[in-house]
Order: structure tokens, then C-alpha cells, then sequence
């Protein structure tokens, strides 16, 4: 739906976490931010929490329909207050921000307070060298409250898509909600569709179990929470400096990992875990992979099973398990393969709550600009290994993603045409072919609005 427009004129909202604490340098400025791309980059990330519970993925809809929303800092003796005008209305009730908007918003500012600080400080972190960019992943996730020693329930990550039909949105409730039995706290990339249905599911099975602290942990990036609003039901957002360091984040923190139906984000994602997985350090790393659906999508897992196996190999394809229409079963895998990964950590000396003992190839962590000159120079061929060949896919489908959300993918599109794409005849075709079914199946567009291609192979 299009965002409401309706706004508050001013208001004025107080930090409750770690930002009540603040040093008066950071303060200061902060006060003193009025521009340049960091203080866009909160103005915009901002507004996403702000329209929380609106389905929509297109970022400049939504500065377009908020135009004149404006924040600014004041420095007062207890640390910070932060004024907003022309904000969403759907932010508040009564003139009185809903508390959990208030949660996201500020985790919002400390994120980007934190990655504007601590983590471009290159005496802190090397971001050249992947001990270092492991490092910096488990700073922010640290910084969040995210990591929490002592006995684990187990984390089960969720993916899958934004724009999915009705019929798959309730069967991620149902596996949300088996989870929720077996005790499993949820992780998702906090968004609509598949991101918020199997939290709401959660919701109902830890009341019943009375699980009282159980959490709804959404990992997002800049980029992607500009595009899509983080769901009501997040506890714990966290925004991630990129997109690697966000999938980094999921592989490192979760269990397990369980995907639903999607399109080229879904598929960057499993591209990403199995190209990881595949590395032969971690041949022996157990990390449950289920991919699943209600019986409908039966023929989307096996055109990406197809794809899979016929581009990698059976070695990625032994990887994942695929269970259609049965969210018992799901749930029940999920909390076997957890406690199994938690035995493995225990008996490593691997700590329960981060898995330190992933290996994760350099090419998966450095950051890929989707530019025209960069996905045109992707190697897509099998003289590669296939891992690597892996990586380069999952860079293909991410470039894919900006260009079909991303406010800086959209804008180069437009002014440049379509991205092109380069490689392999089988590999090319293949593709294609994978990329028309997500189209045909409504795959890569939300509901109202026809999906325009961002790509075209070059020939």
C-alpha cells in the first residue's frame, strides 16, 4: 500500500537505551550535524521506522510522501533529545509515539552513531582483513545487546520475501508459531511478508509457553530499511553497514536457518550460506538449512533446487534439506540442528551465542557496489571454483536487489538502462530462466505494481 501521508507537526522523543548515555563530544556532534551523507542516511532510516507496519519497498515513495519531515538534536543536561516535524502520524497514538517505534527509531540513531564513530576508525578495526571485519560484526551486534552469554534458547534465522501471497504469509506464521513451541527465538532481515510472519506466529506460541524475554531480532542495512520499514513485531534492530556485514551478522549469531519463498534477495541470500558453507573449513561446521513453503510454492523450491544443483553441484545441494507444507516438521528439525550446533560450539570451545569458528571467504565479506562496470565484470563460468563462482552469483542477485529497490540501484538504472550481465551460455540461461519464473510468479514486485526488469544479458 502507499504510505499514509498524514503527519505530526512537532514532536520531541527521549532515547531509553544505550544512547541515554552519551559522551559530550557525542553529543555535541550530533547537535551540530545538519548535513552531508551521514546525517542523510539517519534522516532516511529514520523515516523507515517511522512508517514501521507500512508495506512498502520503494524508498523514494516514501521520502516523496513524507517531504517535509525534519529531525534535529538538543543537548540538555540528561544527554539528548531528538525534534521531529512533519512526521508520520502512523507513528503515534494520541499524539504519543508508540513505544516500540521510539525503540526502533533510537536503535536507528545508535547504529549509525556507532558506525560513524568506532567502526571508521582504522586503528580500532581493520576492515581490510576478514579477522577484522568479523571483528567489526561482532562489535556492532555486541553494541546492540544482541550477544548475551549463558544458556541459549537457539536462534532461528528467517528469510525469504517482502511481497509473498497470503497462503505463504499464514504458513510462515504456522512454522513462526511451531518455532515459538520449541522454545526458538526469531531472527529476520525485520521487513514485511515473510520477515514478520514467522514473528507473529512466535508471539502466540512463547505467550503459551510463557516465555517472557523472547526475542524478535531484526537485522537490516541502510540501504534496505530506507526501502522497506521494519515490522511492529522487531524488539531488537540492529542496521548493519552493509549488505555483507548483515549476512555475515545472520550466519554468525543464528542456529539455524530456515527459507521461505522470494525472489532475488531470498536467492542472494541461500547463494551467500551455501558458498560460505562450501569452503572446506567448514565441511564439519554444522548449520541446519531448511527451505520451505506451504505445497503451492512446491515448484519455486524445485526450480531453485534445479538451479542449485545443476550450477554448483550436488556438494551445495547436500547442504539444504527442502520440507513443503509441513511446519511441524520444520520447527522440529530446526530444534535438533540447534542443539546439535550448540554441542558443537561446547565441545570447540566456540561460544554459544556467536559462531567464531565459520570460516568466511574475503569475497564474501568485502562490500559489491552494484555499478554497471562491476556487474558486467562478474566472472560467471565454471573454470571457477565453486565457491567462488557462488560468490560472484550471489553478487549478480545483489545487484539485482539495488537496482529493483535500492534508492542508489533505481537512480542508476534509470540514468544508465538495465545492468548487464556476462558469462557461461548454461550459466546465463540458467539464470534467466530463474529470474523469469520469480517474474511469472510475481516474484519481483509487490502487489499494484508491474515489475520492470533492472538487467539484460549481454550477448
Amino acid at each position: 500500500m502507499s504510505p499514509d501521508s498524514s503527519t505530526i507537526d512537532h514532536a520531541v522523543v527521549s532515547p531509553e537505551n544505550v544512547l541515554a548515555v552519551l559522551s559530550q563530544a557525542e553529543v555535541n556532534k550530533l547537535c551540530a550535524a545538519r548535513q552531508g551523507p551521514i546525517f542523510d542516511t539517519f534522516r532516511r532510516c529514520a523515516l523507515a521506522a517511522l512508517t514501521s507496519g507500512m508495506e512498502t519497498d520503494n524508498a523514494r515513495e516514501l521520502l516523496d510522501a513524507y517531504t517535509d519531515f525534519q529531525v534535529s538534536f538538543e543537548q540538555v543536561d540528561r544527554g539528548l533529545r531528538l525534534h521531529l516535524r512533519n512526521a508520520p502520524a502512523h507513528a503515534f497514538v494520541d499524539g504519543v509515539m508508540i513505544r516500540g517505534v521510539q525503540q526502533q527509531l533510537f536503535a536507528v540513531l545508535r547504529d549509525i552513531v556507532y558506525m560513524a564513530g568506532e567502526l571508521t576508525q582504522r586503528e580500532r578495526f581493520d576492515l581490510a582483513t576478514p579477522a577484522g571485519i568479523t571483528d567489526s560484526v561482532f562489535h556492532i551486534l555486541r553494541h546492540a545487546g544482541l550477544l548475551r552469554p549463558g544458556p541459549q534458547r537457539g536462534v532461528t534465522v528467517c528469510w525469504g520475501g517482502h511481497s509473498i501471497g497470503r497462503v505463504e504469509y499464514d504458513y510462515c506464521k504456522e512454522v513462526g508459531y511451531e518455532l515459538g513451541l520449541r522454545s526458538m527465538d526469531i531472527c529476520t532481515g525485520c521487513g514485511p511478508g515473510a520477515m514478520k510472519g514467522p514473528m507473529k506466529g512466535a508471539t502466540i506460541a512463547h505467550a503459551k509457553q510463557r516465555i517472557g524475554d523472547a526475542r524478535y531480532i531484526g537485522i537490516t542495512e541502510p540501504g534496505i530499511i530506507a526501502a522497506e520499514a521494519p515490522n511492529p513485531i522487531v524488539s531488537d534492530l540492529v542496521i548493519m553497514p552493509d549488505i555483507e556485514k548483515r549476512l555475515e551478522a545472520f550466519v554468525r549469531l543464528g542456529h539455524g536457518v530456515v527459507v521461505f519463498p522470494g525472489g532475488v534477495g531470498t536467492a542472494e541470500e541461500i547463494l551467500y550460506l551455501l558458498g560460505v558453507l562450501a569452503h572446506p573449513d567448514n565441511q564439519d561446521i554444522p548449520l541446519p538449512l531448511v527451505l520451505t513453503g506451504p505445497a503451492g510454492s512446491a515448484a519455486y523450491f524445485a526450480r531453485l533446487d534445479a538451479f542449485i544443483r545443476g550450477i554448483l553441484g550436488e556438494r551445495f545441494a547436500a547442504r539444504y534439506d527442502i520440507i513443503v507444507d509441513d511446519a511441524p516438521r520444520v520447527a522440529a528439525r530446526m530444534r535438533r540442528g540447534a542443539e546439535e550446533v550448540m554441542r558443537f560450539r561446547d565441545d570447540n570451545d566456540d561460544a554459544a551465542y556467536f559462531n567464531w569458528s565459520l570460516r568466511i571467504d574475503p569475497r564474501f565479506q568485502q562490500p559489491f557496489v552494484a555499478t554497471h562496470e562491476a556487474m558486467k565484470s562478474l566472472r560467471l563460468d565454471r573454470d571457477l571454483p565453486a565457491h567462488e563462482l557462488a560468490c560472484n552469483l550471489r553478487r549478480a542477485f545483489s545487484g539485482l536487489v539495488s537496482g529493483n529497490v535500492k534508492e542508489d540501484g533505481v537512480r542508476a538504472v534509470e540514468q544508465h538502462g538495465p545492468f548487464e550481465l556476462c558469462g557461461e551460455r548454461a550459466i546465463i540461461e540458467a539464470l534467466d530462466q530463474l529470474l523469469r519464473d520469480f517474474v511469472a510468479q510475481g516474484r519481483m514486485r509487490l502487489a499494484g505494481r508491474e515489475y520492470t526488469p533492472c538487467y539484460r544479458f549481454a550477448g
